[in-house]
């Protein structure tokens, strides 16, 4: 990645924004219990009117805070961003922002770069290939059903969950994706997440705890795990271990779409293949963005500017100002966002 490019990018798009300060419902659970929604009618919080979800989807989303369409993105699609991604770890194609990442344990390996040692690009908003998955009209046709008609793709990643090194650092800590968001309001945001190929409990299937939404952004840190924790994978301080978990078995394109509250992980992968999914944060364009400073999410802007200052050499940058730069219009107006 061209530091000097991505820094310079980020000035001009700051400049231009005047720099101010039908399918399944559940993907066969395979453990815990689920809420049933109550059969007396109910005001809708987390899901909008249109005619997209049945009102069994809609109750279980508001529920639960997650919901599973089957089938939904094809197995071409999922080929071509597979076939980018192995273009992207060749280092064949080098797009604008993104961020190439390795396990904590490989990370100062000798390998040579490859699929192998990569286990996530995040921020490929610039790459067409991968950000097509973000435009999909099956997608975005469920992503309006939270965020409204004004869609901004927020945040993007491909994840590939690398077999476990024997130190479990494959896994992903119990988190809420809100906490890296400085940009409200959470009912507004939706996470879809697309499995690219069989997922289960062995190769490290997600865990979700079902009604968690309806709760707060809790304090996040990083986890005191023995072999290490990858960088940024923050985790909840402070939960109810009795809460029943959910984990979602999936097959390839499958996908998730769940709320910016709901507490969910991943387990380690104990097999010797890597597991791919694709993934990106939306929101509606006319949220707005806070100030995080004296919050509990204070840690996470901290980390994220000073990994900016370090890659591209910026000094004067927000944790604001790196989400505008990363921000796209999908559908509709780009009001705030």
């Amino acid at each position: 990645m061209d530091g000097s490019r991505a820094a310079s990018r980020l000035r001009v798009v700051l400049g231009h924004l005047g720099h101010p300060s039908v399918g399944a419902v559940i993907a066969h659970p395979t453990s815990g219990a689920l809420s049933l929604a109550s059969s007396h009618p109910q005001q809708f919080q987390y899901t909008l009117d249109n005619n997209v979800l049945s009102l069994e989807q809609r109750k279980f989303y508001e529920e639960n805070g997650f919901l599973v369409i089957k089938n939904l993105v094809s197995d071409a699609d999922i080929e071509r961003f597979r076939n980018e991604f192995e273009r992207i770890c060749k280092q064949e194609v080098k797009p604008l922002g993104l961020r190439v990442m390795k396990d904590v344990t490989i990370a100062k390996s000798e390998y040579a770069v490859s699929e192998k040692v990569i286990t996530k690009v995040q921020d490929f908003q610039e790459d067409e290939e991968l950000f097509r998955y973000c435009s999909l009209p099956e997608i975005l046709k469920y992503v309006e059903c939270f965020t409204g008609p004004n869609i901004m793709a927020m945040h993007t990643m491909l994840i590939n969950k690398p077999p476990d090194s024997g130190k479990k650092t494959s896994r992903h800590p119990l988190h809420q994706d809100l906490h890296y968001f400085p940009f409200r309001p959470s009912n507004k945001i939706v996470c879809a997440w697309t499995a690219m190929e069989h997922i289960d409990r062995n190769n490290g299937c997600l865990v979700v705890l079902p009604g968690t939404h309806k709760g707060t952004l809790k304090p996040h840190d990083y986890p005191q795990w023995e072999g290490g924790v990858n960088i940024m994978f923050h985790g909840v301080q402070d939960y109810d271990k009795n809460n029943a978990r959910v984990h979602l078995m999936m097959e390839k394109g499958d996908t998730v779409f769940f709320h910016p509250l709901l507490i969910h992980g991943s387990g380690q992968n104990k097999t010797q293949g890597f597991r791919k999914a694709i993934s990106c944060h939306f929101a509606s364009g006319d949220s707005h963005y806070i100030d995080v400073k004296g919050t509990s999410q204070e840690n996470i802007e901290q980390e994220v500017v000073e990994l900016a200052k370090k890659l591209h050499g910026l000094e004067d940058v927000s944790m604001k100002d790196i989400w505008r730069f990363r921000a796209r219009l999908v559908k509709g107006e780009r009001i705030n966002l």
